[in-house]
């Protein structure tokens, strides 16, 4: 029975002294908050590459705008070269799945809105004549303007939690500067 008693006693100590021992209660702490803090880290990590991505598109479409709004007569070459230039604007990122197409649209004296030329990179030009809609107001009769869009499919380098593309993409509408309408190829 003393045996017993004696048992009782020692783990009633041990138990006593563990359990007012402090010193593994950090170790434990970061054990249980370690992965939500990798979670979340990887998370913000990838969201911020998305609005990354996202940023670059907005930027490539305003240079296409701006560099075709800036001419009075554009040839193709020169139109290869603004989406040569606007594709480096999405470095480091894969650029194959970047598509751009820039129009030129007019506005007759009665008010009709047509195309007047568009050319495209991976993305098909309108035709000439065609319809298109733009923004109410944007354009005046006898007017033109400079429409650009870039399309891009994100794919995430850690896809971790973005593991579907996701498709983004841009509009921009310049007004012409050096002429009523910029004469396209």
């Amino acid at each position: 029975m003393r045996n017993v008693e004696t048992m009782k006693c020692r783990w009633s100590q041990l138990w006593s002294r563990l359990w007012h021992d402090r010193r593994g209660v950090s170790a434990v702490e970061f054990a249980l908050i370690a992965p939500v803090m990798i979670v979340i880290l990887f998370g913000t990590i990838e969201v911020s590459l998305l609005l990354t991505a996202d940023r670059k598109v907005t930027q490539a479409t305003s240079a296409v705008a701006d560099l075709v709004a800036q001419d009075d007569v554009i040839t193709a070459d020169e139109i290869l070269d603004i989406f040569t230039a606007s594709s480096a604007i999405m470095q480091p990122y894969d650029t194959a799945g970047l598509q751009m197409r820039v129009t030129s649209v007019l506005m007759d004296v009665d008010g009709a809105i047509a195309v007047g030329w568009s050319e495209g990179q991976g993305m098909t030009p309108l035709a000439p004549g065609s319809s298109v809609s733009v923004p109410a107001g944007i354009l005046q009769p006898n007017t033109s303007i400079i429409m650009a869009e870039v399309s891009y499919d994100y794919t995430s380098t850690l896809g971790t939690f973005l593991t579907a593309p996701i498709g983004l993409g841009d509009t921009f509408y310049l007004r012409p500067r050096r002429s009523q309408s910029v004469t396209g190829p």
